[in-house]
């Protein structure tokens, strides 16, 4: 039987979104500034067997990336994929699916797993979806073969194949 519990690295790849934005009391604002996600979250997860590497590729709102910004994610990806760890992308939802996509696209199966994920609230706030999305792509980046996937709400997309249901609030099959 395959040890499900081995020793593993995982290489998460921050890109701002919704789940990394805070709030700025002299301001008044809720918006991307610098990555809050090993402060915030990564260091309350108890991983005894995973060791997370955190790199943060920009901090944007999915909804201001071009095709630049895909293009440098992508290259991220391509980058880090070269060490043989797991990937996770921390991404904003409303063009997560894009940014997948467009990554499928330019690079075709990667020789990782590459799970993208983010939430519909800040992390910040308490009835916040990141915690459990974070910790579910965790766990997917270890389970599935290379490619490239969304794990959003307990449920796992491959790419090409998924897209945000805005009415619901989540992602589906296409």
């Amino acid at each position: 039987m395959t040890d499900l519990n081995p020793n593993t690295t995982i290489r998460i790849l921050t890109t701002g979104g919704t789940i990394e934005k805070s709030y700025c009391e002299e301001e008044g604002t809720l918006k991307n500034r610098a990555s809050i996600i090993r402060e915030g979250l990564i260091s309350s997860l108890r991983l005894p067997y995973t060791h997370l590497e955190l790199e943060s590729v920009l901090n944007k709102d999915s909804l201001e990336m071009d095709d630049h910004d895909r293009a440098l994610i992508a290259e991220a990806v391509e980058r880090t994929a070269e060490q043989g760890d797991p990937i996770v992308v921390l991404h904003g939802t409303d063009t997560m699916s894009d940014t997948a996509e467009f990554c499928f696209k330019k690079l075709g199966t990667p020789k990782v797993p590459v799970v993208f994920t983010g939430a519909m609230k800040p992390m910040g706030f308490i009835d916040s979806d990141a915690r459990q999305n974070v910790t579910e792509a965790l766990l997917t980046a270890r389970l599935v073969a290379p490619g490239f996937y969304i794990a959003f709400h307990n449920r796992v997309f491959p790419i090409p194949g998924a897209r945000k249901n805005r009415d619901e609030g989540t992602f589906e099959a296409v």
